[in-house]
């Protein structure tokens, strides 16, 4: 599904005040497409706040060296009601809206998503989705040239790291001839690679790195179907000094094993709940997997939600995963 840009062009050109959030836990798509969609709306003269429902996670404060996307925690306000459009990125769900969900349900602004997962609920909002789109922050490029915004430094920069990121460096089958041409374009106006891959997996905390020792000491793998499963709790964050943000991509590592076909992981973030991200290589689907549990995503890398007690919850996703694989 392309975008009607003339659409989206002409939505914007009708509204001055504009608020973008994103989803709960935001990777550098969500946030590297918040910041480059801001500076896109900002060179056309609009205001523009970034609210999200969580404060950005230490390892990614770089992209935003001005401290500019405000966590709705510490508002005294509701950002829904000075606005007139309230843009969600990155997302279509309303449980990864967090808190920010309230926002969205009880604004009288208008509603818009730019998005390029294929799951999602109706947020009563004006759709601008391609599901076949590498990264969301692709789509904010789009964006840009549909408004006649040149690139600057400011938005290239989180907008190459949305699109390396999205696409595990440009290894993933999304990458396609026309990512590595936005990849060039991006560079070209400002955003360096070297820099932007030295903030993301050359700033290690020794916390981190415990933990992921810890996980990856527990990782297991079914013989029979070659799914990879690693589990991480409330108290291995106290044992290692880590961060729940420091669980970003750990999943990932399990792909990395010789006949690996798919692979899962919970994190406990409260007692008893827990964040189930899922990947794949094969044939199975992971957006129809997390769908089961609250959530949605790609086909190769989705995510959802479980609460109850942990053998159980562990035993309910691993059956549904293995019953895909079987």
């Amino acid at each position: 599904m392309t975008i009607d840009w003339t659409a989206f062009t002409d939505l914007i050109s009708q509204h001055q005040r504009f608020v973008l959030t994103s989803h709960v836990r935001p990777d550098c798509d969500a946030l590297g497409s918040e910041l480059g969609m801001a500076g896109v709306l900002q060179a056309i003269g609009k205001q523009v706040r970034i609210v999200n429902a969580q404060k950005t996670p230490p390892n990614l404060e770089f992209l935003d060296p001005d401290g500019s996307v405000e966590a709705l925690d510490e508002l005294s306000e509701n950002p829904g009601d000075t606005t007139d459009v309230i843009m969600v990125l990155d997302t279509s769900a309303w449980v990864q809206l967090g808190s920010m969900a309230d926002v969205v349900r009880t604004t009288n602004a208008v509603r818009v998503i730019l998005d390029h997962h294929k799951s999602g609920d109706d947020l009563q909002a004006v759709e601008f989705k391609d599901v076949s789109s590498e990264a969301t922050g692709a789509l904010v490029a789009q964006a840009a040239e549909a408004l006649g915004v040149s690139l600057t430094a400011e938005i290239a920069r989180p907008l190459f790291a949305a699109v390396a990121t999205d696409t595990g460096w440009f290894r993933f089958p999304s990458t396609s001839q026309s990512t590595y041409a936005l990849a060039s374009q991006l560079v070209s106006a400002g955003a360096d690679p070297a820099e932007i891959y030295r903030e993301l997996y050359e700033q290690e905390t020794l916390g981190r790195l415990r933990l992921r020792g810890l996980v990856l000491s527990r990782v297991a793998v079914s013989e029979q179907t070659g799914l990879a499963y690693m589990h991480v709790r409330l108290a291995d964050f106290l044992e290692t000094g880590a961060l729940p943000s420091d669980t970003e991509d750990l999943v990932n590592l399990a792909l990395t094993i010789e006949g690996t076909r798919a692979a899962v992981i919970l994190v406990e973030q409260q007692s008893d709940v827990y964040k189930v991200s899922f990947r794949s290589r094969c044939e199975l689907d992971c957006s129809e997997v997390a769908a089961q549990f609250d959530g949605g995503g790609h086909k190769a890398a989705a995510g959802g939600s479980i609460r109850g007690d942990f053998d159980e919850a562990r035993a309910a996703v691993l059956d549904a995963m293995q019953s895909q694989l079987q």
